[in-house]
C-alpha cells in the first residue's frame, strides 16, 4: 500500500508521448517528435574535452551537497556578470538537473494549507510538487490576449498572507511567452508586501529572440526573497548531463543543501567541471543554436498559421509554439491524439500543462526544419 501523499504526485506528460512515440517507431511507424523539450543539438566539444579531462583528473569522487567549491565560484562569477547584481558562492546550491531546486525549494519553504501562485498553462512539476507536499495551488491564468502574460491585476487578487510562494517562469514552458519589466517589477512589489517567497525559473534565459532577458534579480528589494534557478540544459544542449544551480539567500541555501544530503548527496563532478566549461569556454555553438532555433520558429509559426483550424503567436522565448486549436472543434488532447495516431505527428495537449490550456496544443521546434516541414504537411494532410 502506497502513502496517501502519491496520489498527489503528478508526471510531465512529454515523456509519457514519448513513450508511445517510440513504441509506434518500434512496429514500423514513422513519427516527428515534436514533444519533448530537449534540444536537437550535440553538446558543444569544449565541453565533452573538458570532461574528459575531469574524468582523467580525478573528479569521480562524492563533492560537498551545495557543490563543489570551483563551481560555485564560477557560477556566481556568471550571475554576478549576467544579471548585474552581486551573487557569491555560498548563494549558489548546485543540483543534479533543474528539477531538484524546484522540489527542494518548495519542501523547504512550504507547509500544508499554504498557498502556491503558478502559472498556467506551465511546466506541470509546478502543480504536482505543490500538491504533494499538501498546500493549494493558485494558478495565475496566461492568456493568448496578452501574448500569455498575465493580469497583474487579477495576481493582486490572488495574494494574500497564506500565500508563501510565487512561481515565476520567462522565458515560458509552453508558450514561449516572456514577462515584461513591468510585470516582473510587480511580482516583486507584491512578493514584499506579503512576505511571501519567489521562486524565478530562468532555464531558458539564453534562448529569447527579441530584446532583453528581465530576470528578477533586476529588482533587488525582492533578492533576499528569491531563489533565481538556472542550469545548462537548454542553453548548452545539456539535458542528459544533468546539472542546474540556483542563487537564493545563504539561510535558505543551507537547508536546500541539507535536502540534497539526504537525497542524491551531491552532484556528479566531472559534470560540474562540464558546467564550468560551458560558461567559461567559448559560447560560438550556444550562439548558433539559438539563432537556429529562431529560424525554425518562424517556419513553425508560419507554417501553422497556414493551417485551417491554427491561430498561432510568434513565441519571444524558448523553443516551444502554443497554437489555439478551438476552430477545429477537438478538444486539445483528442487532437494531440489524433495527430500521433493518423499524422505520426508526436505533440502535446495543451492540458498537459494545466487547465488553462485547454484549446491550445505545443509543439517544441528543437528538430530540423525538414522534420518542422514534413510535420506541417503530415497535419495539413489529416486535417
Amino acid at each position: 500500500m502506497l502513502a496517501e501523499r502519491m496520489k498527489r504526485l503528478g508526471t510531465e506528460t512529454a515523456f509519457e508521448v514519448l513513450a508511445r512515440a517510440k513504441a509506434m517507431e518500434a512496429e514500423g511507424r514513422d513519427i516527428v517528435h515534436l514533444e519533448i523539450g530537449e534540444p536537437d543539438f550535440d553538446t558543444p566539444s569544449n565541453i565533452i574535452d573538458a570532461t574528459v579531462k575531469a574524468l582523467r583528473a580525478g573528479y569521480t569522487h562524492y563533492g560537498p551537497s551545495a557543490g563543489l567549491p570551483d563551481t560555485k565560484k564560477v557560477f556566481s562569477e556568471f550571475l554576478a556578470r549576467d544579471r548585474g547584481v552581486e551573487v557569491k558562492p555560498e548563494n549558489i546550491v548546485v543540483t543534479p538537473g533543474a528539477k531538484p531546486i524546484l522540489f527542494f525549494s518548495i519542501l523547504a519553504l512550504v507547509d500544508e494549507g499554504d498557498e502556491v501562485i503558478y502559472p498556467n498553462p506551465g511546466f506541470p512539476i509546478y502543480e504536482s510538487v505543490i500538491n504533494f507536499v499538501g498546500a493549494k495551488p493558485v494558478p495565475i491564468p496566461l492568456r493568448e490576449e496578452r501574448a500569455f502574460s498575465f493580469d497583474l491585476d487579477e495576481m493582486k487578487g490572488l495574494v494574500n498572507d497564506k500565500t508563501k510562494l510565487i512561481i515565476v517562469n520567462s522565458p515560458q514552458n509552453p508558450t514561449g511567452g516572456v514577462l515584461t519589466p513591468e510585470d516582473m517589477k510587480g511580482i516583486a512589489e507584491l512578493a514584499v508586501k506579503h512576505d511571501a517567497w519567489i521562486l524565478s525559473d530562468e532555464i531558458y534565459s539564453k534562448v529569447i529572440y527579441e530584446g532583453k532577458h528581465v530576470s528578477m534579480y533586476d529588482y533587488p528589494e525582492a533578492m533576499d526573497r528569491t531563489i533565481l534557478l538556472e542550469g545548462h540544459s537548454k542553453t548548452y544542449a545539456m539535458t542528459g548531463w544533468r546539472l542546474g544551480f540556483a542563487a537564493m539567500p545563504v539561510p535558505l541555501a543551507e537547508q536546500i543543501s541539507k535536502l540534497q544530503t539526504n537525497s542524491t548527496s551531491c552532484t556528479c563532478s566531472f559534470t560540474q567541471m562540464a558546467g564550468i566549461e560551458a560558461l567559461t569556454g567559448p559560447q560560438d555553438d550556444s550562439r548558433k543554436m539559438v539563432a537556429e532555433f529562431k529560424v525554425r520558429r518562424d517556419l513553425i509559426v508560419d507554417g501553422l498559421n497556414e493551417i485551417p483550424g491554427f491561430k498561432c503567436l510568434r513565441p519571444k522565448g524558448a523553443f516551444y509554439v502554443f497554437p489555439n486549436i478551438t476552430e477545429i472543434g477537438m478538444k486539445s488532447k483528442e487532437l494531440e491524439d489524433h495527430l500521433l495516431e493518423k499524422a505520426g505527428v508526436a505533440g502535446l495537449s495543451g492540458t498537459s500543462f494545466g487547465e488553462y490550456g485547454e484549446g491550445y496544443l505545443r509543439f517544441s521546434y528543437a528538430n530540423s526544419q525538414e522534420n518542422i516541414r514534413k510535420a506541417l504537411a503530415k497535419i495539413k494532410e489529416v486535417l
